[in-house]
């Protein structure tokens, strides 16, 4: 087992460059599958998911070749359909969430795929039945094999349909795009997801020979075409990681500048940190942030406290409520707040309250910060990341923190961010990779 030593307390300064966004890539990844031709793809962030994505499509018989460290050209000329029923395939496609995203455009093209149970971060119940459910609507049919533990899917007369869905999920708008893209005739989705990621996707279709219109709304209007051809496509900026370094800037009052943020795709994160008083400046397409030795919260205009919450795309992305939460901890002043999207992604601030945040879990879904202004240092202790997002939360807390933490189960991490490790000692962070124990042992 790895684990981050850290000692943190003291300021950062310098420039970081976000890594690709992960998000987009397992569905522009997945995309290449929709035409034999040449497809071109940049900026791909180099993380474990994303990394066994590649893995998987070479496997499934997709030619790969590294131009360079961000950029690989895909052709997926011949594909063995017959791998999905293959031990191997269900070792490497069980273990990834992602796996799911290679469904839609295998069954446009080819009528046919098998999926096994999919694995991935512990957030509550992320079912896939909007998937499926997309799926069936254009016409496929699902057989669950008990005894394998998979779903074989045959798709051979996909037909363009309504389909109003029944949640705004961003992989499962993607999923079902890609499988529509090909199909008989139109189909209209609905309560469609809109996302930077998804209009990424649809753009980049279009550039293919698709017929997508509305994107950036919530309503999808698809024309089956004949066939896809090859492209090129660069990789929006992790929005994500933006967020983090910003929450990591003012919790560390530290001047940093994170450099190309394609600023107009970011939607309304900026303001939400704003609003708990960090102050930034747009410098051409970098985010410019002074080193602050305070911030303090906004309030509602009737004075009552500041409640963030996440919501769909244009609302904010609950894959930032955690960093606004750790960087509040920080602030002057108090927040409420409510994770609406998902279950059980606020334990981890059992952690903070250790270190001497001031916070009540109010329920599963709601807590109540209360800034320390800087009156107070967090103290560094031993602990473990749960999830993804929580883990970088916990590491600003660190680096935050007087004294030593030790952040644990550290993959977690590293499934989303690319060394992170590099990028945070080039900004004079004191981390460092240590062989542990995992925690309780």
């Amino acid at each position: 087992m790895n684990a981050f030593e850290i000692h943190g307390g003291k300021p950062l300064k310098g420039e970081i460059i976000p890594q690709g966004a992960k998000n987009e890539a397992l569905q522009i990844l997945s995309a290449v599958l929709l035409t034999e031709e040449k497809m071109t793809i940049s900026n791909i962030p180099d993380i474990k998911d994303v990394n066994k994505l590649i893995d998987l499509l070479g496997s499934l018989g997709v030619a790969t070749t590294k131009i360079n460290k961000d950029t690989y050209e895909f052709e997926a000329k011949n594909i063995n359909t017959d791998y999905f029923t293959s031990e191997e395939f269900k070792q490497k496609g069980g273990g990834l969430r992602g796996s799911i995203m290679i469904v839609g455009p295998l069954l446009a093209r080819f009528g046919k795929a098998a999926i096994p149970k999919p694995g991935g971060d512990k957030i509550g119940r992320r079912r896939l039945d909007t998937h499926f459910i997309g799926f069936e609507k254009l016409g496929a049919k699902f057989v669950y094999d008990v005894e394998n533990e998979f779903f074989n899917v045959d798709a051979s007369h996909l037909q363009g349909t309504y389909i109003l869905m029944d949640e705004a999920s961003v992989t499962g708008t993607a999923n079902i795009v890609m499988a529509a893209v090909l199909a008989k005739g139109t189909t209209t989705i609905y309560n469609a997801a809109c996302e930077p990621y998804l209009q990424q996707l649809c753009k980049m279709l279009n550039r293919m020979g698709a017929k997508i219109s509305g994107i950036g709304s919530n309503l999808l209007t698809i024309e089956g075409v004949e066939r896809l051809g090859g492209t090129e496509h660069r990789m929006l900026p992790d929005m994500i990681e933006i967020g983090s370094f910003i929450g990591l800037a003012a919790m560390t009052g530290s001047e940093i500048t994170i450099k190309d943020v394609c600023y107009k795709e970011l939607g309304i994160i900026p303001t939400v940190f704003q609003r708990l008083g960090i102050k930034m400046e747009l410098r051409g397409d970098d985010i410019y942030i002074p080193a602050q030795d305070s911030y303090e919260i906004d309030t509602f205009i009737d004075g009552s406290i500041l409640t963030i919450s996440d919501a769909p795309w244009p609302g904010f992305t609950p894959d930032l409520l955690s960093i606004v939460l750790v960087t509040a901890i920080q602030a002057k002043g108090n927040v409420l707040i409510h994770q609406k999207m998902f279950e059980s992604r606020l334990f981890f601030v059992d952690k903070l309250i250790d270190m001497g945040g001031q916070i009540i879990l109010c329920d599963p879904h709601r807590a109540t910060v209360i800034g320390l202004n800087k009156q107070t240092k967090l103290r560094g202790i031993p602990m473990s990341s749960p999830d993804i997002r929580a883990g970088v939360s916990l590491l600003i807390a660190a680096l935050s923190a007087q004294g030593k933490s030790t952040i644990f189960n550290i993959e977690q991490i590293e499934r989303g961010y690319q060394n992170i490790e590099e990028r945070l000692k080039a900004l004079g962070a004191d981390i460092r990779r240590i062989e542990a124990q995992p925690m309780g042992h």
